[in-house]
């Protein structure tokens, strides 16, 4: 029988994508769904499994090679690969047929298959004894055992635990804070979006001014506008309290690191306990990026979690970190009376976005900011009586502005993955030096039993994207084996104002890789409904591969630009092209027509702006 090759399955857009490790060798046994490499892109880390069992004859990968959908990167042998997929068959299927066949007709097995199918099976039923009495050996010595152990209570851990919940099993949920959410719920996504509407209405207040409305200058009282802040937290955390309450999910307040592959140790408020586990799913987030050299033990330098807080309103901010966090900060603060300085070490804002989308963003806090220095660093931050003192350098290498004193500075340069604060490897869990922890396609680590998802592994830290990792994850625990990541692309928005959304490729991305593609922008000074709101900066831009019209991605730009994006992700998710989108019937005068007629500028019908090809 011929060699069996595995080739790179279809990876979306990606193209080039490196090998980060090699989890086989020559002459290694492999199952289906054992994976064999794992790739990391800069969105995400994932591992190309085996699409069969059998032996690995050669591999045509090391790590740091660049390899695409079809590229080549073991070569199986075809006779083991036909014993073990024998060996695959479920107990159920290999079962005595009752109808009556003809003995003439059928070839029967050799002696030698009979014995590796036979030595097959007692291999994989020893090793699920094994792993049913690792299991049952650590409950023994536990406080506390569950079916399944959810570690880190935020979107994707609450939902995991609710999902798996429901799917019958026995769960337990272990986090730091007294609430469930973690740290998106509790001090990032939900409060942030509180203080952002009411730096909006503040903004909208001063702006109808031009259109003949003018209200008095806002009084803000700090103290009440941060208990509506912290009340839209508690409603929002009481309620997960009560899911988890009537799914009988058992919450443990408590910080927690691995004590064996089956257990966890935990420390909380009722001291140390051991918690048992036939299954875990980590979801043990992120943490805000720190500089070292830096005061950090100063209350004037805040992370996000301190520049939700609002103890007060500076009369100069700094922020370091140009991307969305500390572009939303600054929303806040600016809004608030604040004289905002955003520092960037590239040479634009959300570098990880289109240019062409931030560039409305960039020209209307070019306005309301003091100033905005890209292209510089902080070189260093002192602590003294009046404030905090920086000193920029230019990134590259040339005159740098003046150093300046800041009432507070806000460090927003990131987060890091909590993968080497778990104690993940007395489990034998790998985490990589970046602290990430790699998955396959079922959010499995390399230790089969237990599981990651969310911020710990891998870009983008987006809660959306924490929530169906762990949806997945307690799905196939439950026995759903047939689930994998398939997701074609992941969102992301800044809640700035305007708000910045994108999705799929990008015109960048799409030059960089080569592929050919037509784009459509249709610009919101066209929109009724952008012009009646007195918000015309923004665009609508849609890419569209070249000749099939199919949507490749999309970026957006403007007044609610977060929740219209989620049209084109549905459309990139079905296979929709430009007609599609354009046949459509959206309601007038809306935004989300603003994707209609991008649509219809790409097929070449649109009325509202001369057509492409008569201009």
């Amino acid at each position: 029988m011929a060699a069996i090759e595995v080739k790179v399955p279809d990876i979306g857009d990606f193209k080039d994508v490196p090998v980060i490790d090699v989890l086989v060798k020559p002459g290694d046994t492999v199952k289906k769904e054992d994976s064999l490499v794992t790739l990391e892109s800069d969105k995400a880390t994932m591992d190309v499994p085996s699409p069969q069992g059998g032996r690995v004859k050669e591999l045509r990968v090391k790590v740091g090679d660049k390899v695409s959908q079809g590229s080549v990167i073991a070569v199986l042998d075809a006779q083991e690969a036909a014993k073990i997929a024998q060996s695959d068959v479920p107990d159920n299927m290999l079962a005595p047929r009752t109808e009556t066949r003809d003995a003439a007709a059928e070839p029967s097995a050799s002696a030698s298959d009979s014995k590796a199918l036979a030595g097959a099976v007692a291999q994989q039923g020893a090793r699920s004894v094994r792993e049913a009495l690792s299991s049952t050996l650590a409950s023994l010595d536990a406080d506390l055992h569950a079916e399944v152990l959810v570690l880190g209570a935020g979107p994707g851990g609450y939902t995991a635990a609710f999902r798996a919940a429901d799917l019958g099993k026995k769960v337990v949920l272990v986090e730091r804070y007294p609430t469930l959410g973690g740290v998106c719920l509790n001090v990032g996504c939900i409060p942030s979006k509180a203080l952002l509407h009411a730096a909006r209405v503040i903004a909208d207040a001063a702006e109808m001014s031009e259109f003949g409305v003018s209200f008095g200058a806002p009084k803000v009282e700090i103290g009440k506008l941060r208990a509506w802040k912290d009340g839209v937290v508690a409603k929002l955390t009481r309620g997960l309290s009560q899911l988890a309450k009537a799914r009988k999910v058992t919450v443990i307040e408590a910080t927690g690191t691995f004590a064996s592959p089956h257990s966890i140790e935990v420390q909380g408020k009722d001291g140390r306990k051991v918690i048992s586990f036939d299954h875990c799913i980590i979801a043990a987030g992120s943490q805000s990026a720190r500089i070292p050299g830096f005061p950090s033990d100063d209350p004037r330098l805040m992370d996000s979690t301190g520049a939700l807080a609002l103890d007060a309103v500076p009369k100069r901010l700094l922020v370091i970190g140009g991307g969305i966090i500390g572009l939303e900060m600054a929303t806040v603060y600016d809004a608030l009376g604040a004289k905002v300085t955003v520092v960037e070490f590239m040479d634009r804002l959300i570098p990880g976005a289109d240019p062409e989308i931030v560039k409305p963003l960039a020209r209307r806090i070019e306005k309301r900011y003091e100033k905005i220095l890209l292209k510089t660093k902080v070189a260093k931050l002192e602590a003294v009586k009046e404030g905090l003192r920086a000193t920029f350098e230019s990134a590259e290498g040339g005159s740098a502005p003046a150093a300046e004193m800041f009432d507070r500075v806000l460090l927003a340069v990131g987060r890091r993955p909590n993968g080497a604060r778990i104690g993940a490897d007395k489990a034998g869990v790998t985490v990589n030096e970046r602290g990430w922890i790699p998955v396959d396609r079922q959010m499995r680590t390399n230790v089969p039993h237990i599981f990651a998802i969310g911020d710990i592994v891998g870009e983008p830290m987006l809660a959306h994207k924490a929530t169906h990792e762990g949806k997945l994850a307690a799905e196939v625990i439950a026995g759903m084996e047939h689930h994998a990541w398939e997701a074609r692309t992941i969102p992301s928005v800044a809640y700035t104002d305007p708000e910045v959304a994108w999705m799929g490729l990008s015109e960048p991305e799409a030059k960089s890789r080569g592929i050919e593609y037509d784009k459509a922008v249709f610009p919101w000074a066209a929109s009724g409904r952008a012009l009646g709101m007195g918000r015309e900066e923004g665009l609508t831009k849609v890419l569209f591969e070249k000749g099939t019209k199919r949507v490749l991605g999309a970026g957006i730009v403007g007044v609610n630009a977060g929740d219209l994006i989620s049209e084109t992700v549905l459309a990139l998710e079905m296979g929709a092209d430009a007609e599609d989108i354009g046949l459509t019937i959206h309601p007038h005068p809306t935004l989300s027509e603003t994707i209609f007629f991008a649509a219809e500028m790409a097929d070449g019908s649109i009325t509202d702006l001369m057509p492409p090809k008569a201009r």
